[in-house]
């Protein structure tokens, strides 16, 4: 499956951004889905994951309440919803998908990656 993340930008502590993840290739229902972002300097990090039935979530417990991870799967569509954003999710944003994945959060448990998209919080 190819995946194309996209929606990132500059914004002001306090704003919402909405990062989409476009699926190409194979049935995308099939696949869980995660968002993993990473800063310079710094790991990629774990953000938020979905089960591919869609029925189960995980989210890093510094995203807790602010940030919501959906998906559609008619638009072969993963979303990221984020909400009172704080200059430390600086990043860049990764969407990643793995078959029939169940909101796995471990990076290499994830065998398909997007582009990444650059998400600047000014302070």
């Amino acid at each position: 499956v190819q995946l194309q993340a996209s929606g990132g930008g500059l914004v002001q502590a306090g704003d919402s951004l909405r990062l989409s993840c476009a699926a190409s290739g194979r049935t995308f229902s099939r696949y869980g889905m995660g968002w993993f972002r990473q800063a310079p300097g710094k790991e990629r990090e774990f953000v938020a994951a979905i089960g591919w039935s869609g029925g189960g979530t995980n989210y890093a417990d510094s995203v807790k309440g602010r940030f919501t991870i959906s998906r559609d799967n008619a638009k072969s569509t993963g979303y990221l919803q984020m909400n009172s954003l704080k200059f430390e999710d600086t990043a860049v944003y990764y969407c990643a998908a793995r078959a029939y994945g169940s909101a796995n959060i471990v990076t290499n448990e994830y065998d398909y990656w997007g582009q990444g998209t650059q998400v600047t919080v000014s302070s």
